[in-house]
């Protein structure tokens, strides 16, 4: 079967999790097993469904190889708890699977989720500030239409202008720029640039933009040190102290460092971020982010997206997401680190331990472990484009905001042009004057009774 993947679009994850049912229920094979001295037909142990699901995952563009055969496990469990699988007997409900060889069951009807229906809303996307200082004119709807007298002068008037002799513009008064504005400008284009890549039409299904605020956009890209890392204005959201020493230790282990006990230092990093209030990417982007696994194909769009995604963070999130991607990507790189963990290796340990303290879902999603797995695999491979500024973005809104001061500067040194180019009432009468009226033509024959009709006189009847 195609294992296609699912591009960006609104309700990714209930996409995902509908897609990997049916390829699970496709593909799973049933068979007659027997236990307790009964046979049951069309089933499956857990051992054969953790061991073809955990083969489907790892195939499907999806998911990647990184996932787990203990996530595949979870997923499992959240499989029977959704009453997509039942036991033989008829038990759903719970999440008691186990790798062993208790057996299973599909039901008759199909498990798929219907996706969430929302309130008919307006999709207007988000406009740039208004510049005009005079009140908007009326609709004509509302104006009551007035008879006009055609004159000579009046029609000479209006042809000069709809052939172009004259310019039909209105002179419109631009204010300054203030910060408000500037603001505005730059969660617009940043917005617009991330609707643009992620190919949508518009991004209320994927993001709240009212909630988006572009005092973090500006800040995550003008405050920052010379490695790109976002310094704060309130220290108290700053990681403390104790923190960042051994987060630094164990990123230049053991160059700088004279720890002997890795591990001991690593568990309580891992401690501290398990206990974090909200994910670093946040509850609210968390579908902004799930939106970008459709594009990791295409490595470089899918960084463009996660650059974008990233400078909406707040800035104490996008601070610590930065520190705490360069600790992992170079503990994973690192030979000379010893294991930190007598299971899996350090590369998947780094995966396994921060991916639901960096994505995680508020409503609980059924793939939220194996989109963050593969979301955080992609993002540690690549933290330094990612976590690195926009640059064409940046360019793009300082030119916009230079041009627009440019125009106002324009209309202050050079306010006579515009008066000539756009004529007040005053001077359209100098320039249009009022056209002397002609006088009647005098008249060399007066009738008495002109257009009389004719009558027959009486010698003419006979």
């Amino acid at each position: 079967m195609e294992y296609k993947i699912i591009g960006p679009g609104p309700y990714q994850a209930t996409k995902l999790w509908n897609k990997i049912i049916e390829l699970f229920r496709a593909g799973m094979s049933l068979q007659k097993h027997r236990i307790h001295f009964r046979s049951y037909d069309n089933c499956f142990s857990a051992s054969e469904a953790v061991e073809y699901l955990h083969d489907l995952l790892r195939c499907n563009q999806n998911f990647g190889p990184d996932v787990s055969r203990k996530q595949t496990i979870q997923l499992l469990k959240k499989f029977l708890k959704n009453h997509v699988t039942e036991d033989v007997k008829g038990r759903w409900g719970t999440e008691d699977v186990e790798d062993n060889g208790c057996l299973y069951k599909f039901l008759p009807s199909s498990p798929l989720k219907s996706f969430p229906k929302k309130a008919m809303c307006r999709s207007d996307p988000p406009e740039f500030p208004g510049w005009e200082e005079n009140e908007p004119e009326t609709s004509q709807e509302h104006n009551p239409m007035k008879s006009i007298t055609m004159r000579s002068d009046l029609w000479y008037k209006r042809h000069s202008i709809a052939i172009g002799e004259i310019p039909a513009c209105r002179l419109i008064k631009r204010r300054e720029l203030m910060d408000a504005d500037v603001e505005e400008i730059w969660k617009f284009m940043t917005l617009l640039h991330l609707q643009r890549i992620l190919g949508l039409d518009s991004l209320n299904d994927v993001l709240d933009t009212k909630l988006v605020n572009p005092k973090h956009i500006m800040h995550n890209v003008y405050s920052t040190i010379k490695q790109g890392v976002v310094i704060l204005e309130d220290k108290s959201e700053e990681l403390p102290h104790w923190m960042l020493s051994a987060m630094k230790c164990l990123a230049n282990w053991p160059d700088f460092s004279d720890m002997k006990q890795p591990r001991d230092v690593f568990k309580t990093i891992a401690d501290y971020h398990s206990h974090l209030k909200e994910p670093l990417l946040t509850y609210q982007h968390f579908d902004a982010f799930v939106n970008v696994l459709g594009l990791l194909q295409k490595r470089q769009v899918a960084i463009a997206a996660l650059q974008v995604c990233c400078l909406l963070l707040p800035s104490e999130n996008r601070r610590k997401l930065q520190l705490l991607m360069r600790m992992m990507a170079r503990i994973s790189l690192n030979k000379r680190m010893p294991s930190l963990s007598d299971t899996v290796g350090n590369r998947m340990l780094m995966v396994q331990t921060f991916s639901r303290c960096i994505l995680c879902s508020k409503d609980e999603v059924d793939l939220v472990e194996l989109l963050a797995t593969r979301l955080v695999v992609f993002m540690m491979d690549n933290y330094v484009e990612i976590l690195n500024i926009l640059h064409t973005l940046q360019t793009t809104v300082e030119e916009h905001v230079a041009h627009l001061r440019r125009l106002k500067q324009f209309q202050k040194s050079y306010l006579g042009i515009y008066k000539e180019r756009f004529p007040t009432p005053e001077s359209e009468a100098v320039l249009f004057p009022e056209k002397p009226k002609l006088k009647p033509l005098l008249l060399f024959f007066a009738l008495k009774k002109p257009f009389q009709p004719f009558q027959r006189t009486r010698s003419f009847r006979m």
